[in-house]
């Protein structure tokens, strides 16, 4: 097969019929029902990521050239 460039029509075709495949299988059921679980210190953790961000978004950046 020669090289079909961007939009590869093979590549996308052999994906979408691997992931179908995936999700339709025990593992892949099984990975969907336990994602976005998160133990005790992965919630702290992301709710300190979520607070330093929100006091960086008051916060006028620095960086940032401003033209009036």
């Amino acid at each position: 097969m020669g090289n079909e460039g961007e939009g590869n029509k093979t590549a996308d075709r052999n994906y979408r019929e691997a992931t179908k495949k995936f999700v339709e299988s025990k593992r892949g059921r099984e990975q969907i029902e336990k994602a976005g679980d998160v133990d005790a210190n992965e919630q702290r953790d992301i709710e300190r990521a979520e607070e330093e961000a929100k006091r960086h978004a008051k916060e006028h950046d620095p960086q940032e050239i401003r033209k009036r």
